[in-house]
């Protein structure tokens, strides 16, 4: 049977369609679901993709992380299943408390799309597991709100609990303020959950799987997540605690 991914579709995604190519492109059942359903049952995997969900009112991602899915999503997750929020996505679940932090406008407040660098920090996650600590992705970022924010207490727990999936960095994969394009505390671009099956992050690597249009940097955090599921090896799914 092959894997199942729910796109989790919210009034204002833009992106969903840019997921669903890339995850079949990497072998993966992608389906939509709208933000009404309030079942998950029989997927392996969500995904939260980016736009600009209720059009970015009162904050971005706070008035989607009320939606009716957004229930069958924690009860998802707690259950140990693999959520990865792009974007957007990433925004309303830290808005649910599936993560911790928040996201700001900016440094600088300007909107910025463009290709960044980003450095693997996580050793083995569900999402990073096809790639060394310390590899270096090229990936695109579009956002205005995506300068990430915690507590410098969190801060320490989120480094010592291996909870940073990747950091802002140079193509050599220096970390430093000068490659932080937003202005994230700690060069963060994107962190886990407790149980590390959660993932939200800023860069969209489903913008990043053909070298036509990008390069195929973002395929390797796609494969990762299939690889954890057990896809690569015929194995059973994983469920993170």
């Amino acid at each position: 049977m092959s894997t199942r991914v729910a796109i989790i579709v919210f009034p204002g995604s833009n992106c969903e369609q840019d997921v669903h190519h890339a995850l079949g492109l990497v072998g993966v059942r992608a389906e939509y679901v709208w933000h009404h359903a309030t079942d998950l049952g029989g997927f392996d995997a969500v995904v939260l993709p980016g736009g600009f969900s209720y059009g970015d009112y009162l904050r971005t991602g706070a008035i989607a992380a009320f939606s009716p899915v957004m229930s069958a999503v924690r009860h998802f997750a707690r259950d140990g299943g693999l959520v990865m929020g792009i974007c957007n996505g990433f925004q309303i679940l830290c808005e649910a408390g599936l993560l911790p932090g928040a996201l700001r406008w900016n440094a600088g407040l300007k909107f910025i799309c463009r290709p960044v660098s980003v450095r693997v920090e996580s050793e083995g996650s569900p999402f990073t597991c096809l790639a060394p600590v310390g590899r270096v992705l090229e990936i695109p970022i579009n956002h205005f709100q995506g300068n990430y924010y915690c507590s410098p207490r969190l801060l320490d727990e989120l480094e010592e609990q291996d909870r940073i999936a990747f950091r802002y960095c140079s193509p050599d994969g220096t970390v430093g303020p000068e490659w932080n394009p937003n202005g994230s505390v700690g060069g963060i671009a994107g962190v886990m959950s407790g149980g590390r099956n959660v993932l939200g992050m800023m860069p969209h690597p489903e913008r990043a799987v053909d070298p036509a249009v990008g390069g195929r940097d973002g395929r390797l955090i796609l494969e990762s997540m299939l690889a954890a599921l057990g896809r690569s090896t015929g194995g059973p799914s994983l469920r993170a605690g």
